[in-house]
């Protein structure tokens, strides 16, 4: 049973409607859910499958047609655990990230706001925005710099982002919380920090974060 702080709604209904529906009773089975959402291969289904079962669907069909692989490797998807730390989600509608530093590796984790565990969705009628791309890192970033008073311009290659992303880790204050989570790579590679180190970074939109059952600390 994982205790999650964020399920992406709209990356678990996306990719629970591509399952080829022939597929959908054997998930089922090997997830070992709750046979009612068999009737979402209906045309008309009598009760509609709740987001937790949706999201074990699609994390069985993930791991059954992906290489999932562990988050210093590289794939599309990837899993991983590190200590988080969050910044913005204040914002309903703006985004969210969640950075992480284990020795040498930075994950930087990125998605909307409205998808953290205890935010209400907004009305409809406002609209939505995504934020689960590197267009929204790359404002995040540019707003950091300028708090900071930098003068430079804003980077436009990879390797400018993936540095603002180390230095903007290291500036996130508060304590680390431990976390476990499943995401897809917008980017991944390897730059020096201005201490001199060689840090490899792997930049993500997570399908979920939960938190891990390792005690901090310990």
């Amino acid at each position: 049973m994982r205790y999650y702080l964020y399920v992406s709604r709209a990356k678990t209904d996306m990719l629970f409607g591509q399952i080829p529906r022939k597929l959908l009773s054997r998930l089922v089975t090997e997830a070992k859910l709750d046979l009612k959402l068999v009737s979402v291969s209906l045309q008309e289904p009598r009760e509609a499958p709740g987001l937790y079962d949706r999201l074990d669907v699609v994390e069985a069909y993930l791991d059954r047609e992906y290489d999932i692989s562990w988050m210093t490797e590289s794939a599309f998807w990837f899993r991983g655990e590190a200590g988080l730390r969050i910044s913005g989600g204040h914002d309903i509608d703006g985004p969210v990230l969640m950075t992480g530093v284990e020795e040498n590796l930075v994950v930087v984790l990125i998605g909307s706001a409205r998808h953290l565990v205890g935010h209400q969705e907004p009305s409809p009628e406002l609209g939505r925005v995504g934020h689960s791309w590197l267009p929204s890192l790359h404002k995040l970033l540019e707003n950091a710099r300028a708090a900071a008073g930098a003068v430079n311009a804003p980077a436009v290659d990879d390797r400018g982002t993936l540095r603002d992303v180390v230095a903007f880790s290291g500036s996130v204050a508060g304590p680390a919380t431990s976390c476990e989570f499943l995401a897809r790579q917008l980017m991944r590679g390897t730059v020096v920090d201005a201490d001199g180190r060689s840090r490899h970074v792997i930049i993500g939109t997570p399908l979920y974060v939960a938190m891990s059952d390792e005690i901090p600390g310990a």
